[in-house]
């Protein structure tokens, strides 16, 4: 029997950074968590020690911030792009990266004359936006994907969801209903089917499609929703080879009130925290191009 090493990256998880931009009195803020990953010729470091070929995990994070001062982020795609592409242009052992960046976004604040304010703003939410991008150079050619999305984006329905019809068993107690509260905590990521768009109208566009979708589709089921959802942003979207989801089902649960010799219409709720149903789908087109390393070690769901 032979033991032999397998794939393996490393890089640098979570490097913060806020770059502000101050070429004029409005001020122009942009919020970043950045991890890197790099793959190669690295097994010399896991089977004899020997560090001469890897580029430092701290050296990884400078590159984030001095790359990030000599030009500003701009569109988080690009500004993974062009680490990604960084790293295998001029770490000789490297032959592939993976940036994965998540944004957050803020809001400018209101001057007491109701103007905006220059250079004052307020964190936005939770929701946040995502993209991960994974550049290899193995085989000589450059071959570049990238996948974008959202997470944490939270949404509800206070009407047009039902569940019921479904499978029981000895165990099942769920009682069937034809009116609930449909919430979900969402995670999406898309998959460009190539490495160029102009990513801003394009987050902009997918965002407003998942969100129509989720508001006009009368839920007999979240799996119902959220492929509908996939439907509208891919239809919508030609550039988009698929997108997954997913979603964990905010339960929330009628109050009895009867105790207090009160009735409960569907009013009161309180919002359970755990457990929690989750749903994960893919919806894809029957055309799109093979994923390739898009997905490698992509994070969160199927």
């Amino acid at each position: 029997m032979a033991i032999v090493l397998g794939d393996n990256q490393y890089g640098k998880a979570e490097v913060r950074l806020v770059r502000l931009i101050r070429d004029t009195p409005r001020h122009q803020i942009q919020d970043l968590s950045v991890s890197t990953a790099l793959r190669g010729d690295f097994a010399a470091a896991h089977l004899s020690g020997d560090q001469a070929s890897v580029l430092p995990t701290d050296s990884q994070k400078n590159t984030v911030y001095a790359l990030a001062r000599q030009q500003p982020p701009g569109q988080i795609e690009d500004f993974a792009l062009r680490l990604a592409r960084h790293f295998t242009a001029e770490i000789p052992a490297v032959t592939g990266a993976r940036v994965e960046i998540e944004e957050y976004a803020w809001d400018r604040l209101q001057s007491g004359d109701g103007r905006t304010h220059d250079h004052a703003f307020a964190r936005r939410g939770q929701e946040v936006r995502t993209t991960v991008v994974t550049v290899d150079t193995a085989g000589g050619a450059e071959r570049a994907w990238v996948v974008s999305g959202i997470r944490d984006l939270v949404v509800l329905k206070s009407a047009g969801s039902e569940f019921r019809g479904f499978y029981t068993d000895q165990y099942t107690t769920l009682p069937e209903t034809d009116d609930r509260i449909l919430a979900t905590q969402l995670v999406a990521r898309w998959r460009y089917a190539a490495a160029e768009s102009d990513w801003a109208a394009s987050h902009a566009g997918i965002r407003s499609a998942l969100l129509g979708a989720f508001a006009d589709t009368h839920s007999r089921a979240l799996q119902q929703t959220l492929a509908a959802m996939g439907t509208a942003a891919l239809t919508a979207y030609p550039e988009v080879a698929e997108i997954r989801f997913s979603a964990p089902n905010k339960h929330h649960f009628e109050v009895d009130l009867t105790p207090f010799g009160l009735d409960n219409p569907g009013q009161v709720f309180y919002a359970a925290d755990r457990p929690y149903g989750l749903i994960e789908a893919v919806v894809t087109r029957d055309d799109a191009p093979d994923p390739g390393l898009a997905w490698y070690a992509v994070p969160g769901f199927t």
